[in-house]
């Protein structure tokens, strides 16, 4: 196990390139702490972070990963904040069509993707957790990294697709509500 402390600090190109490579090849642990991004993406496949309060917490993929998952966790905490002002906007023309007894009816399609969203949900998050599974095999990572990379790359992927089919489904269901 390696622990290294800004290692990136007074290195030129060749030798940071170099400290990449035999760090990348390396077979064991390596916890690392660097200011420098690019350095951290090229080199890392785990990120721990601090949560605040003292809980601290692993993320899979390399710095950007872990940064492009706050921003997500960010905006969806933002959308669950403003949702409760737009609920009571919206409160008394509900409370209308209640009374009315209308409800919205969706079209055919919207009611075919309604109910074909669940199992895409499963089986999104069913192969996030076997890249997970993956991803945490140590074996992997001896044999380069150009599979960890695709696997992580395919993470991504599916937790862009996972957001979008939430905030389709999320969509559907306001609109029929």
């Amino acid at each position: 196990m390696l622990v290294l402390d800004e290692p990136t600090n007074d290195l030129d190109i060749d030798t940071l390139e170099l400290l990449e490579e035999l760090l990348t090849d390396y077979d064991g642990t390596v916890f690392l702490v660097s200011h420098d991004r690019t350095f951290l993406d090229n080199v890392v496949t785990q990120v721990i972070a601090s949560e605040g309060d003292g809980l601290w917490r692993e993320y899979v993929g390399g710095y950007t990963d872990w940064e492009r998952y706050q921003r997500t966790l960010s905006q969806q905490q933002a959308d669950k904040a403003a949702a409760p002002k737009q609920e009571k906007a919206a409160a008394k023309p509900a409370e209308d069509n209640k009374a009315a007894g209308a409800r919205k009816k969706l079209s055919y399609k919207e009611q075919r993707e309604l109910d074909e969203l669940p199992a895409l949900i499963a089986k999104l998050e069913a192969e996030q957790a076997d890249i997970t599974a993956q991803l945490n095999d140590a074996d992997l990572y001896k044999n380069g990294p150009d599979r960890a990379n695709q696997l992580h790359s395919r993470y991504a992927e599916l937790d862009e697709q996972l957001l979008n089919a939430l905030e389709r489904w999320e969509a559907i269901e306001s609109k029929q509500n």
